[in-house]
């Protein structure tokens, strides 16, 4: 059955305008964004589909190209629809917390750092920078790569906050493989930044570690320094 001939308050954009988004599922939404199913199955069919082959709406907007096209119905038009919804929802997340007083909003910073990190395949290392109301003044990526070439060098950290005039600083990291637990070379690290930082006048705030489920904050785990 297409949705077309689905009961009026059952249709996914029907549902939107009279409920609110909110009120839709994964997969009304998903099917919202896809317009059209394919044969013998409508978009709704079609989006269910999709999550349960990804296993979550957030793997699947992130997939690569080639591994959408390998889904009939599914291609280049699709990735280009999904990969400009991440960005837009990156985007409005960067302004509110470029808005916000980050210590007072922790949720909206892991919010951003899992939308921003949650995702990348490899381990993918950033620092937030803030000034002394602990505004944000900007984003900047400090490494991309395996976790054997992933070498951040402090010294690099300490200048990109100087360079910045940043009062200071928080940093986050992700681990590809889901687990947020901090390694102790994690924790060493941390401990070594915070002592550079200080020699500055630079206050190291948190560091976080992402996954695609969770956000991971040494602060509330007491493990800064």
């Amino acid at each position: 059955m297409s949705i077309k001939q689905w009961p009026e308050g059952e249709r996914p954009r029907e549902k939107l305008l009279e409920r609110g988004a909110a009120a839709l599922s994964d997969a009304e939404l998903l099917a919202i964004l896809l317009r059209v199913g394919t044969r013998g199955m409508s978009a709704v069919d079609l989006a269910r589909y999709l999550l349960q082959e990804f296993g979550s709406l957030g793997r699947l907007m992130s997939a690569e190209v080639g591994k959408l096209s390998a889904y009939k119905g599914m291609g280049t038009a699709s990735f280009t629809q999904f990969a400009v919804v991440r960005e837009i929802g990156r985007r409005i997340l960067a302004e509110e917390l470029q808005e916000s007083i980050v210590l007072s909003d922790p949720d909206t910073v892991a919010d951003y750092l899992r939308f921003h990190l949650g995702q990348e395949k490899v381990e993918v290392s950033v620092a937030l920078l803030l000034n002394r109301q602990n505004q944000l003044i900007a984003v900047r990526e400090l490494s991309r790569g395996t976790v054997a070439e992933n070498t951040i060098y402090i010294r690099e950290i300490v200048k990109l906050a100087l360079d910045e005039y940043a009062d200071s600083l928080i940093i986050a990291h992700n681990h590809p493989g889901g687990s947020p637990e901090p390694s102790q070379e994690d924790i060493m690290f941390t401990r070594r930044l915070a002592q550079a930082m200080s020699l500055v006048d630079v206050s190291l705030l948190d560091h976080f570690i992402v996954t695609s489920q969770s956000v991971c904050s040494f602060r509330q785990l007491g493990l800064m320094p």
